[in-house]
């Protein structure tokens, strides 16, 4: 039985776990999945807005505070509603969902210059909330993404890599569209994995990953071994004793 779980051990071959195993030096593969993020519900913005005249921009600047106790800037956000709308300070009502966050950058920029409130306005919006939740047999992780752009391959390596013991057939990466959840399977292992739609990921999407089944036999047969071992010692003192008796 120890033999057999040392030879269950050390059965994981590099087939079974290697990275790009079809590329080979100099392989070029170009990315038809270009990938921005979009504004979804419940999403939470940070909106600068800025021109050359400060005063006139500080009405647009609501929710950008002073924090005078620690020494800098504090930015309350921009929620944005079920309904992907949020509320800006003098332009009211924007709905906001399904636009890239260039895209809502240059449409405030153009109702503050269209509705003469500014002439030169720089406006700056960024994500506060753009995460990658990672879900494994050895528990789970929020990973929060600073530059609003993260590959599956990139979110692997930012939970710390996979150990020998996954199924890298069957990685899961779960997300939300048009208010269905939707699951797709990708491998690591195979080049293919860069076509696939969900290669780029998006923000607040899941990957889900499971254990080879030879796992849990070896975590079972360690848990019989002991228990076995805990029998032969019973059954050694047990025979010392009616020795001892005889």
């Amino acid at each position: 039985m120890v033999l057999s779980v040392m030879l269950l051990n050390s059965c994981v071959s590099t087939k079974q776990v290697a990275y790009l195993q079809d590329m080979g030096h100099d392989t070029q593969i170009e990315l038809e999945n270009q990938f921005e993020a979009v504004i979804s519900p419940y999403d939470e913005l940070t909106i600068l807005v800025s021109c050359a005249d400060e005063e006139l921009a500080k009405p647009f600047n609501l929710n950008f505070n002073n924090n005078n106790t620690g020494g800098g800037n504090r930015n309350m956000g921009y929620l944005v509603d079920q309904y992907g709308n949020i509320e800006f300070p003098e332009l009211g009502t924007i709905h906001v969902g399904g636009m890239t966050r260039l895209g809502l950058q240059n449409y405030i920029k153009e109702r503050l210059v269209s509705g003469g409130y500014l002439n030169d306005p720089f406006v700056m919006v960024r994500f506060q909330n753009f995460k990658i939740f990672f879900l494994g047999s050895n528990g789970g992780k929020a990973i929060n993404i600073d530059n609003e752009r993260c590959t599956f391959l990139e979110a692997l390596a930012l939970s710390g890599d996979l150990n020998v013991f996954t199924d890298r057939t069957k990685i899961a990466v779960m997300r939300e569209v048009d208010g269905k959840m939707v699951m797709r399977y990708l491998d690591p292992r195979d080049s293919k994995v860069f076509d696939d739609p969900f290669y780029m990921l998006q923000q607040n999407d899941f990957i889900i990953t499971r254990d080879r089944g030879y796992k849990n036999f070896m975590e079972s047969t360690g848990q019989v071994l002991t228990m076995l071992g805990y029998l032969a010692s019973f059954v050694s003192l047990t025979t010392a004793l009616i020795l001892l008796a005889k």
